[in-house]
């Protein structure tokens, strides 16, 4: 197979799997139809490195994976952080609660190997499934390693319509409050924003000379100083350099070295998350049919617990910090796909439940920067520093 014939296989993949998403309006979730689409070509016609031939070897996607969690740390801001206080703490208890379900009860019925695979995908994103995924490979768990790219396609089948339905009991409840001038506009609804930025360190420098390539090179140096102070800290205490790209990407924003979205700002943000999606597919290449019967049951099994004890976990916490149950839980679900699904799903419950701009408004203001910060800590943050802990124990 060409290699242009094989780049423009992969990518109608991925095409398909956004399509099916938008027409479901994102109850199909996109890479669930793509990870199926690739099964089925992995099982009839595709050749087993069909990605690497469209372009995507392994280095290439490792080069991705530094580049975009070192973007990540770019995005946290400090203030809104401080006002959203209590939504960090209900994301966190929500991840306790899956650490303590799967640990407490997951272990007896699937394995430690498999409750550790399981974790920080099931609390993540991409990037954890990768280094899970990744890390299982490594140690010779085959089937592990594909484990961890399939919790990660299918959680959002779980995550998805329980968001839908506690968002709807939480918004039913705020209109109530909104229609009888009992809730007021909190603004705060601002902080998904951006703000803007000045690079400090840079100020003086003229706008013109800010090219492409300098935001690449200030990325990629950023994230070789994650990975030569991981190299530097092995002899003593092993610290994944993916988890060090996210702390530096946060202190090289902070002291005015990198801009929020540099990635974005560079125009390279699409075509990483691109290489990284075919990456994560390549994965599912060793995948049999026998073997995805194999991991039904604890695939199916971990996202039930993991639901279970982050019900449970973020219904104390709210009762404690005087947040609702329906919005801790909903809050506490954005581990389960994180950014752009949670901006999506709120949006969507808000105009399903009133078209009246100030209505519309009031709603926002109280749902949507606490799911977005949610999202945020659980899915970029805890994820990638959980993933990094836990596959040195593979």
């Amino acid at each position: 197979m060409s290699q242009m014939l094989a780049l423009v296989i992969v990518i109608a993949i991925l095409f398909i799997g956004d399509l099916v998403s938008t027409r479901t309006k994102a109850w199909i979730p996109s890479v669930f139809v793509s990870a199926v689409l690739f099964l089925i070509g992995y099982w009839t016609f595709f050749p087993q490195d069909i990605v690497a031939t469209a372009g995507v070897p392994p280095v290439v996607a490792t080069m991705m994976i530094y580049l975009l969690i070192t973007n990540m740390g770019t995005l946290l801001s400090i203030q809104q952080l401080k006002e959203q206080w209590k939504t960090i703490l209900i994301s966190l208890a929500g991840i306790l609660g899956i650490i303590a379900a799967l640990f407490g009860i997951g272990t007896f019925l699937f394995g430690v190997e498999t409750i550790i695979v399981a974790i920080p995908p099931l609390v993540g994103g991409i990037v954890s499934a990768l280094i899970m995924s990744e890390g299982a490979a490594n140690a010779g768990l085959t089937t592990l390693s594909v484990f961890a790219i399939v919790i990660y396609v299918m959680q959002g089948f779980a995550g998805y319509p329980l968001t839908s339905i506690a968002l709807k009991k939480e918004g039913k409840m705020l209109l109530e409050k909104f229609r009888k001038g009992e809730l007021a506009s909190t603004g705060q609804a601002s902080t998904s924003s951006e703000e803007v930025e000045e690079l400090k360190m840079f100020r003086k420098m003229p706008k013109q000379y800010n090219t492409e390539y300098f935001k690449f090179f200030r990325l990629a140096l950023v994230g070789f100083l994650a990975y030569l102070v991981s190299t530097l800290l092995a002899p003593i205490v092993t610290v994944s350099p993916y988890v060090l790209c996210l702390l530096f990407g946060i202190i090289a924003k902070s002291v005015g070295f990198l801009e929020r979205h540099v990635l974005q700002k560079a125009n390279g943000f699409g075509l990483c998350v691109m290489v990284l999606m075919l990456f994560v597919f390549d994965g599912l290449k060793t995948a049999t049919p026998s073997m995805i019967v194999d991991i039904l049951y604890p695939l199916i099994g971990t996202i039930i617990l993991g639901v279970i004890g982050m019900y449970i976990f973020s219904f104390i916490i709210g009762k404690m910090l005087k947040v609702s149950k329906n919005m801790a839980f909903a809050i506490s679900l954005t581990a389960l796909y994180g950014f752009p699904a949670d901006y999506i799903i709120t949006n969507e419950v808000i105009n399903s439940l009133t078209h009246d701009e100030k209505e519309r408004k009031a709603l926002t203001d109280h749902m949507l920067a606490p799911m977005l910060v949610g999202g945020f800590i659980s899915v970029t943050i805890v994820s990638v520093i959980l993933a990094g802990i836990f596959v040195g124990f593979l």
